[in-house]
């Protein structure tokens, strides 16, 4: 039986990780080797149906998240809440480290996102990005042809002129270093780390365990060199200052 097309409502949300493969694994280690999860107060924002908070309780039991979308936060269960990203429900400094992976490219505004973001972080916490990275060979979230949707890894498209992407992907941004380093400026944090990361390619381990796990030793090593630019995903970290503290992280 065929798949029902996505709705437009449910491309611009994206595409939330509805089970915990090796790929996930290595972002949650990747995040580990920068902030301590172990009895932390933890934020996903953006959780969708809660991979991430489910598997963040094997550090903590103090681990929530929040979506814009009833029906995932409902099949997500307990620790999940309705909520927009630019206005948290939560007390200021109420969390250890705050985690956004691949949303910030999906909200109304990526500016207030992450005020809040930070906000709700404690002095001298973490708030952890993955964005998608314009250098990517391939856009990820599919394109619009026209009034039509076509999902999948579509090439080159974020090698396009600013216009020309917006009109074949609207529903999701793809972030330059300087763009994304430009949104981060003037927050009250400061980057520890930004790098790059490749896929995992879990796809492609699942139906030719081989060639997935060549792909793997080869663009994982590239991390290691100046060709990490060239990943699917920015990954940043964010240290929480005391209030009224601001930086240029230029």
């Amino acid at each position: 039986m065929t798949a029902a097309a996505p709705t437009s409502d449910q491309v611009a949300l994206g595409n939330p990780s509805f089970v915990w493969r090796a790929g996930q694994d290595r972002r949650l280690d990747l995040i580990r080797r920068y902030a301590r999860l172990e009895g932390a107060r933890v934020l996903d924002i953006g959780c969708g149906v809660g991979a991430y908070v489910r598997k963040l309780r094997e550090f903590s039991d103090h681990a929530y998240g929040v979506d814009i979308d009833p029906e995932r936060v409902r099949r997500g269960g307990e620790g999940l809440a309705v909520a927009v990203s630019e206005s948290l429900p939560f007390a200021t400094a109420a969390f250890d480290v705050v985690l956004l992976n691949e949303v910030i490219e999906h909200v109304r505004n990526e500016r207030e996102t992450l005020r809040e973001a930070c906000r709700v972080a404690r002095p001298g916490g973490h708030v952890v990005i993955y964005a998608p990275n314009r250098l990517y060979p391939f856009e990820t979230h599919g394109v619009y042809l026209g009034k039509r949707y076509v999902f999948g890894n579509i090439p080159f498209v974020n090698y396009l002129p600013d216009p020309l992407r917006r009109r074949l992907v609207p529903h999701a941004r793809a972030y330059t270093r300087r763009g994304l380093r430009a949104l981060l400026a003037g927050l009250p944090a400061e980057a520890v780390v930004h790098t790059y990361v490749y896929p995992g390619f879990d796809n492609i381990v699942a139906r030719r365990q081989t060639l997935g796990a060549l792909l793997r030793n080869v663009f994982h090593r590239l991390e290691q060199t100046p060709l990490r630019s060239f990943g699917l995903s920015h990954f940043v970290v964010l240290r929480v200052l005391g209030a009224g503290a601001a930086v240029s992280n230029g």
